[in-house]
């Protein structure tokens, strides 16, 4: 359990950077953008490059092995946050939307830490594994919050600190990296990949498990990114900004400690299921006013919903493929994950000026409603025995 624990360490680091990000990345965005339907263009950078790394990193460690790719993925996170602060320095926006990409390409190394800690420990551990190594988003909650309000102001230039910190961080989880083992790639991993992709897709498990995941992501991307611009409109403070993202990350990652248990006793699909249900009730809060309690309870329960869809889409995602398959696989999974988190991201910033926050929330309600039958749908297939 050493590696589980070197990874939860690698995942708490990772998100720490990433809720800095998100603290920052929107309002740095707003500042430089020559039109404020742009300020979280930089932001959508993030997942669009996540997405298109996904791919390639799952290859890359499926011939070089897992340690080498978070390694070069981490190089590639400080080389992206430097540049984001020398896009601050200068006031361009361009170098902002520049280095938020090589921001992003960590995070598709990076998605791959759950994976790893799966294949480090025997199945029974599995969802336990999984879910433990995500609970580091709970240090981050903290800590992400903390140097976001920090290093704000490190620097003459308002958040250009912030992306040093951003790199730091990084660096942080290349020494990490330098102290963990992992498994090189097995004979059974470099031959013949196994049954086609389509193959893997059209089976129920596996729909499953990509449906929890996209609508987790990208409900809570949606909502999560159009919470600062929302907040600022409303004349709420940075600090309280990033209270309520913190807040909203312990929503995410302490049900991480007792998910895999969850998943152990009611299965994957009862706990899917249950994260629509909060994700229902964390839009039905965020409708009550524009008080800060009411965006820290709403933003809460948006962790959590999105906690019980990946979480349980993940744990199932790992029954549907053999290890030769394995690559393709989760690399296929991610790419659509971070494509869905890339159009959110970016559509947060457009909904929020032109509909409003309370009409940008109502607009879930529909999508949630068919996502929820289609789980009904789905685990009906399974108990048939039409399975992965």
């Amino acid at each position: 359990m050493k590696t589980v624990f070197l990874l939860f360490v690698c995942e708490a680091l990772t998100r720490t950077a990433a809720i800095v990000v998100l603290a920052t990345m929107a309002l740095t965005g707003q500042g430089l953008a020559p039109y404020k339907t742009l300020a979280t263009l930089p932001l959508a950078c993030v997942p669009v490059a996540t997405m298109l790394t996904t791919v390639p990193a799952a290859q890359l460690m499926r011939r070089w092995g897992r340690k080498p790719g978070f390694m070069l993925g981490t190089v590639v996170g400080i080389v992206g946050a430097l540049v984001c602060a020398w896009g601050v320095y200068v006031g361009q926006f361009v170098l902002l939307c520049v280095g938020a990409v090589g921001i992003g390409a960590v995070n598709g190394f990076a998605t791959y830490y759950r994976f790893a800690a799966a294949e480090v420990v025997d199945e029974a551990r599995r969802s336990r594994a999984i879910s433990l190594v995500m609970a580091g988003g709970v240090v981050a909650a903290v800590a992400g919050t903390q140097l976001a309000a920090w290093s704000k102001d490190w620097l003459p230039y308002a958040f250009a600190g912030s992306f040093v910190c951003i790199a730091a961080v990084q660096g942080l989880i290349l020494l990490v990296l330098l102290f963990t083992w992992l498994p090189r790639p097995q004979a059974e991993e470099l031959g013949d990949q196994g049954r086609p992709l389509w193959e893997i897709a059209r089976r129920p498990a596996f729909a499953l498990a990509l449906l929890g995941a996209l609508t987790g992501y990208g409900v809570m991307s949606l909502l999560m990114h159009a919470t600062p611009l929302s907040m600022g409109r409303h004349h709420h403070t940075f600090v309280d900004t990033t209270r309520v993202i913190q807040w909203h990350v312990l929503g995410m990652y302490i049900p991480a400690f007792f998910t895999g248990h969850l998943i152990r006793w009611a299965g994957e699909v009862r706990v899917m299921l249950a994260g629509v249900v909060v994700l229902v009730g964390a839009v039905l809060v965020n409708t009550g006013g524009q008080a800060v309690v009411y965006y820290l309870v709403g933003l809460l329960l948006l962790g959590v919903g999105w906690n019980f869809l990946f979480v349980g889409g993940t744990s199932l995602l790992t029954t549907t493929y053999a290890p030769n398959e394995k690559a393709k696989v989760q690399a296929a999974n991610d790419f659509l994950i971070f494509g869905v988190m890339a159009v959110s991201s970016f559509a947060a910033g457009t909904l929020e000026e032109l509909i409003g926050w309370r009409a940008l929330n109502w607009s879930v309600i529909p999508l949630l409603g068919m996502v929820a039958l289609l789980i009904v749908v789905l685990r009906r297939s399974l108990r048939q025995g039409v399975q992965a």
